[in-house]
């Protein structure tokens, strides 16, 4: 596939890096619902990022699929998780608690706090929102640990989905990898998920929200956190981690550096149609439900099926739904229902490019993505660039998403160094 902008790196030829070692390219589970298991094929990417740094994350020919037989643990919603009821008012960003927490099983060691915070939902409202925040188990550089905000792939629309109730925090091996490497990692589950609150899944625009909040939020919990920070996301997170780098535009915040979008950028549009042909029914019964919360007066009647309104319900209780041969497509969706008001409005919204990030972005995309190829990616950044935002875009052709992560790590942790460092931002725009 061609990409439509020239690589700025020379990504293709990935070999280089197995002259330092050799990995395992990651497990490739569901969009949705994949555990990560990178101990292997990060801790390989620390040494290339302290060993070679000339080296780049090698290509995924001759790599052997790594196998794992035990998912993460889950833990339970402890009172941590339940927000006062009436929630007292509060600032956008505002903490209203936080506490340490030693039960995750992450590959560096680093200490961890849970936070609740104050956040938004679509709608305006005062919503609380969890999540987690990594830093290096050592003393603080002058100025404290530079943040990395951390945007996570979809993971389903109840409470206990919340990546903070999983064991390994599900992208647990990268983002102790980049507290390993000297940053703080702040994490918000996302309202909705952890907290009681609904969720508005695949809702970039509030879900960067929850993202953006959580950083001060972060920062009362622990002042040892510098002031200068960046996101970086994975998936859905990666479309999130572009919608904070637009609502940080919005703000003005002379602290924000940039934004790393790792797969999962596309035009929504494009991206639930082919949902329709790639991946499993579930995706868009998930989207009735951000729907629902986007527009209260949204109907899920008006885009599903008599068979698959059970479904819907059954997902306030579950992170997928059931365990049952899946519904077709035309089993499941009403007639026309791209068509319906509230769904172009939702996919309108969630578009990115459409205002400025005034803030350097890093995209990186693989070719072989069953879900958002590069194909999409390349059209969604056309749009970013034609705002005249500073994108480096880097396709790996031969990659899925679940491979992206570690494949692209040398990328995102050079990119991630010259931002805090104060070097000017590349950008290979036309």
């Amino acid at each position: 596939m061609r990409t439509i902008f020239p690589d700025p790196l020379p990504i293709g030829s990935r070999s280089r890096a197995q002259r330092c070692c050799s990995s395992s390219r990651a497990l490739h589970l569901p969009f949705q619902f994949r555990y990560f298991a990178l101990n292997t094929i990060l801790l390989c990417a620390f040494v290339i990022v302290f060993a070679c740094p000339a080296a780049q994350a090698q290509d995924a020919a001759g790599l052997a699929p790594q196998k794992f037989t035990h998912a993460p643990p889950t833990l339970p919603i402890t009172d941590f998780y339940a927000a006062p009821d009436p929630l007292p008012p509060g600032q956008p960003g505002e903490l209203i608690r936080s506490a340490p927490f030693y039960e995750y099983q992450l590959s560096y060691k680093v200490s961890v706090v849970r936070i609740l915070y104050h956040s938004r939902s679509p709608t305006g409202q005062d919503v609380a929102a969890s999540g987690v925040v990594l830093i290096p188990d050592k003393t603080p550089p002058p100025g404290g640990w530079p943040v990395i905000a951390w945007a996570h792939e979809f993971t389903g629309s109840a409470p206990q989905c919340a990546p903070s109730l999983v064991g390994n925090l599900n992208d647990g091996p990268l983002l102790s990898m980049y507290a390993g490497l000297g940053f703080a990692v702040v994490a918000s589950d996302y309202a909705g998920l952890g907290v009681n609150f609904p969720h508005a899944a695949f809702d970039m625009r509030s879900n960067a929200l929850d993202v953006l909040y959580a950083v001060p939020a972060a920062r009362a919990a622990l002042p040892q956190l510098a002031r200068k920070w960046l996101v970086a996301g994975y998936a859905q997170g990666g479309l999130v981690a572009v919608g904070v780098a637009e609502a940080a535009a919005q703000t003005d915040d002379p602290n924000f550096l940039g934004a790393i979008a790792i797969s999962g950028v596309a035009d929504p549009a494009q991206f639930f149609s082919r949902m329709l042909e790639t991946s499993t029914y579930s995706t868009l019964l998930f989207l009735a439900k951000g729907l629902s919360v986007v527009f209260p007066e949204f109907h899920p009647p008006d885009i599903l099926t008599p068979n698959a309104l059970p479904l819907y319900e059954y997902l306030n209780h579950a992170c997928q739904a059931g365990s049952g041969p899946p519904l077709p497509a035309d089993h499941m969706l009403q007639p026309a229902w791209q068509e319906n008001r509230y769904v172009k409005e939702f996919f309108a919204r969630n578009n990115p490019g459409q205002r400025s990030t005034a803030a350097p972005l890093l995209i990186i995309s693989g070719g072989s993505d069953p879900d958002v190829p590069s194909s999409l990616t390349a059209a969604a950044v056309a749009q970013l660039c034609r705002q005249k935002d500073r994108v480096v875009f880097i396709s790996y052709p031969n990659l899925a998403s679940s491979a992206l992560i570690g494949n692209s790590v040398s990328e995102q942790v050079s990119w991630i160094r010259a931002r805090f460092a104060g070097r000017s931002a590349p950008s290979n725009c036309p």
